[in-house]
């Protein structure tokens, strides 16, 4: 791989690729989000990024061992694993809609005796779908090396951190970073503590962003201080920092840029989300 190929350049047609990869992950996670071995934070429901494709955590077989699902870009197909090895396979190519790969994946489970009660609201859609294996392998590329570069960047930070995960809602990627400062509110006539985060984030559809966003976001100690490589403080809509795919895709210092943007940001926002 070469350095420009770090973060490569989608497509101009990307967009259908991607809501297909975003139908059929909401599919995927639909056995784990309600059978998994539950987290507070709900991490059991996401999928985390291996050398092989995009895995959900695991879910018990009534009979012994587990099962788990993995997205497969290399194949271009989801896999049922077992401690036994790969077992049914499903073909993203084929044009299935996210309501149809969705029924064939809880069946196979089914097939094993993983049964449950399983939300359809998550998975249900029905618009046809196509998939091109090329712009899918670009977007595997770019969220290997993207989830390498946090890894990193969680080592360099250090503390309480959550997960490298894929969130099958969004399609994005995302870490958090979890400050001490603390907020407490008013929630249905009780006190509830909320810790201090920030996140940092790869989110694919539309014009392809990277985003870093301290939560509280304090805007006057924040947004007067310069960001590099194009990123740019966020106030509209939602609070935090974007730096556009665009402005690194292909670059042959990506890598580094992205880095710094993150950085950046956490030496910015951690001061305010301690204490």
């Amino acid at each position: 791989m070469s350095d420009t190929d770090f973060l490569p350049a989608f497509p101009e047609d990307w967009e259908p690729t991607r809501a297909t990869l975003h139908a059929y992950a909401h599919g995927v996670g639909a056995v784990p989000r309600t059978l998994a071995e539950p987290h507070p934070k709900w991490w059991h429901a996401s999928l985390k990024v291996t050398a092989d494709g995009l895995v959900t955590e695991p879910v018990a077989v009534p009979e012994g061992g587990t099962l788990r699902f993995r997205m497969d870009f290399t194949a271009h197909t989801v896999v049922l694993e077992t401690e036994q090895g790969a077992g049914a396979s499903f073909d993203m190519t084929a044009g299935r809609t996210g309501t149809e790969f969705a029924d064939d994946l809880i069946a196979a489970a089914g097939r094993l005796g993983v049964e449950g009660e399983f939300d359809r609201s998550k998975f249900e859609n029905d618009e046809d779908r196509s998939y091109d294996p090329a712009a899918a392998a670009a977007f595997w590329t770019a969220i290997s090396n993207v989830a390498g570069l946090m890894e990193t960047h969680k080592a360099a930070v250090g503390g309480d951190t959550s997960p490298v995960q894929v969130w099958p809602h969004g399609f994005d990627l995302s870490f958090e970073w979890f400050g001490t400062r603390v907020e407490t509110y008013e929630e249905e006539g009780e006190s509830v503590d909320y810790p201090s985060q920030l996140n940092f984030g790869f989110y694919p559809q539309g014009d392809a962003y990277f985003y870093s966003n301290p939560w509280p976001f304090e805007g006057e100690k924040l947004t007067e201080i310069e960001l590099p490589h194009g990123a740019v403080w966020h106030t509209e809509g939602w609070e935090g920092t974007m730096l556009p795919y665009a402005e690194v895709a292909g670059d042959s210092d990506a890598e580094a840029k992205v880095a710094a943007y993150a950085r950046a940001v956490f030496d910015a926002a951690s001061p305010t989300l301690t204490g």
